[in-house]
């Protein structure tokens, strides 16, 4: 292997005696994560910083994030393929990426869309961590059956951060845009489908590779004792304050038991924020962690009415396709109702505050189960509708 040291000018032929002696000074660092030489040429930076592999496309060829989406051409397409494949008007997908409808695309290449084209059933890539809207769904169903139930099966939901979608101005090179955002350009072109002279045009646009995460995410761990501060111990000049310990017999107060009965509908033209979906009393109540929402009990064929305005987020159904609909309400509220069956709304309609979402599905008992959802995180719903 030959070694180089830094920044040496190479004088003569006498000078090998010099490379070799920057050689043997080298740490054993193949993998060139610590320093090379002095401290200016330190690569462990770098290492810290790797990137992580680009996510997969759906069979379309669509990435889909939550602010954009982009297509990844397939062997042998030109613009005008890729906007077949994916539904798009070619002229309007050439014109906003600065190309010709006939012009030939490499394996792998990275075209960005002006407008978003249908989402993949998953929705877009979200930040690890953040739970999907299907999946409160197929948790509201296992929440309100008697008996255990599974969801129907589900691409899996792809995690990542959402790169910067970087639009190559004149001049720039794929080199100055790596180095403007301190990626390797092996990385940005594996990421883009650029070819081997990492040729760019103006105007195209680059996505700028994610790093695999931090060093937690990575696995690694602290120091012992780090972020766990040490308890100061009792002083033995300062006695403990004295206690008085609670009577034995002291008698215990045990709370009057809730009324269910009386926890029925709102009456028509209350001042509550949501209407109740069903007429009847709640035999379930809530309970974070065992019971995300209420059960409601009602007959078989009952109208479930939708308990505000809002939008379809997500139908699904359980093993006995016994569905399931979720409505995202204004300032990132969601409500949830289960046990429905003959469903008379589809995903992405818009639904006003009342309107009927579907039936009571049929039950021994039959009821609706109802879950309020702040984000994603269940409240109980009954001071909403009360």
């Amino acid at each position: 292997m030959w070694c180089f040291p830094p920044r040496l000018p190479l004088i003569a032929a006498g000078s090998a005696l010099v490379l070799t002696a920057a050689c043997d000074s080298l740490p054993n660092d193949f993998d060139l994560r610590g320093r090379i030489g002095d401290s200016r040429y330190d690569t462990s930076e770098a290492a810290r910083t790797a990137t992580a592999n680009r996510p997969n496309p759906d069979d379309r060829g669509i990435i889909s994030y939550p602010n954009y989406q982009v297509a990844v051409a397939k062997r042998g397409d030109t613009l005008g393929k890729l906007a077949e494949r994916i539904g798009m008007n070619v002229a309007d997908l050439a014109r906003f990426n600065g190309m010709r409808p006939d012009d030939p695309l490499r394996d792998g290449e990275i075209v960005a869309l002006p407008y978003k084209v249908e989402e993949p059933a998953t929705g877009p890539i979200r930040p690890t961590g953040e739970r999907d809207i299907t999946e409160i769904a197929g948790r509201a169903i296992d929440n309100s059956a008697a008996t255990p139930v599974t969801t129907s099966e589900l691409p899996p939901v792809q995690t990542g951060a959402e790169p910067v979608r970087h639009q190559v101005a004149r001049g720039e090179t794929a080199f100055t845009i790596a180095r403007l955002y301190n990626v390797s350009v092996r990385a940005l072109a594996d990421w883009n489908g650029l070819d081997k002279e990492f040729s760019v045009r103006e105007g195209q646009f680059l996505l700028i590779p994610t790093t695999r995460g931090t060093a937690q995410e990575a696995g690694t761990t602290t120091e012992p004792g780090q972020g766990s501060p040490t308890p100061t111990p009792p002083s033995a000049a300062k006695p403990l304050p004295a206690e008085t310990p609670e009577p034995a017999n002291k008698p215990v107060v045990t709370p009057p038991s809730p009324d269910l009965g009386k926890q029925q509908t709102p009456k028509p033209g209350s001042a509550a924020r949501m209407l109740m979906p069903v007429s009847g009393a709640v035999i379930r109540e809530y309970k974070k962690g065992r019971n995300d929402g209420i059960d409601i009990s009602a007959s078989a064929g009952t109208p479930v009415k939708a308990a505000n305005a809002g939008t379809v987020a997500a139908i699904t159904a359980n093993a006995d396709q016994v569905p399931i609909v979720v409505i995202k309400h204004a300032d990132n509220v969601l409500t949830v109702y289960a046990n429905v069956a003959d469903i008379a709304v589809k995903k992405g309609q818009s639904v006003s505050r009342g309107q009927t979402l579907g039936k009571v599905a049929a039950g021994d008992p039959s009821y609706l189960h109802f879950e309020v959802r702040e984000g994603f995180e269940s409240v109980d719903p009954l001071p909403y509708v009360q």
